[in-house]
């Protein structure tokens, strides 16, 4: 299974404003591609948002928009279950600044670092992302974005490793076969002929 571990930090509390994305592809095993890059939000920043990351307006006055990105970012995604840790928030950055530009919705699967560890390590006292990854010593530069796709990438081999020989599989399967059985109780969404854009399916998020 292949997948891709994201990361979005953002300009302010609008879940459309991506400033900078980090992008981790791997297997089971090992890393094998990482990519980076700010992103011109074209809206405000807020200080709060500012002192997480770091990022100010003038670093990404000459980055490229979320719309110049999306084609890399789409090509890099595409066959992916994508991976996050608090995955509900980088989904819907992701889905917010799709609808931005308004551009279509792929129909991705993804998995919830926070929640597969809630349930592998439930011993933690809490499940954020700087705990879990000082628990398995994965190294951690916190909100920059390739750093915490990477630790939630790592999360994920741990909680693979943690698994009985032969039962990664069967884990993985579980997981998105809960949720795709909890998301056909959903209220129906618009369809694409109706809207115009047809939703980001979300799992575990």
């Amino acid at each position: 299974m292949k997948f891709a571990a994201i990361d979005f930090e953002t300009a302010n509390e609008k879940r459309n404003s991506a400033c900078s994305i980090g992008v981790v592809r791997f297997d089971e095993k090992q890393i094998y591609d990482e990519y980076y890059s700010l992103i011109n939000p074209m809206s405000d920043f807020r200080s709060m948002n500012i002192r997480i990351h770091g990022i100010r307006e003038e670093d990404v006055q000459d980055a490229p928009t979320f719309e110049d990105l999306w084609p890399t970012l789409n090509e890099k995604l595409k066959g992916h279950v994508i991976v996050a840790h608090n995955a509900s928030f980088d989904m819907s950055v992701l889905r917010q600044s799709l609808l931005k530009y308004d551009l279509g919705h792929p129909d991705f699967a993804s998995l919830c670092t926070v929640k597969i560890s809630q349930r592998v390590w439930p011993h933690l006292e809490n499940h954020r992302l700087h705990t879990v990854a000082n628990y398995h010593d994965i190294p951690l530069i916190h909100h920059h974005a390739l750093e915490d796709a990477k630790a939630s990438a790592f999360i994920l081999m741990r909680a693979l490793e943690a698994q009985q020989d032969g039962e990664a599989e069967h884990f993985l399967e579980r997981w998105l076969a809960s949720k795709e059985s909890a998301r056909r109780g959903y209220p129906k969404t618009r369809s694409k002929t109706q809207s115009g854009r047809r939703p980001t399916k979300l799992f575990l998020s």
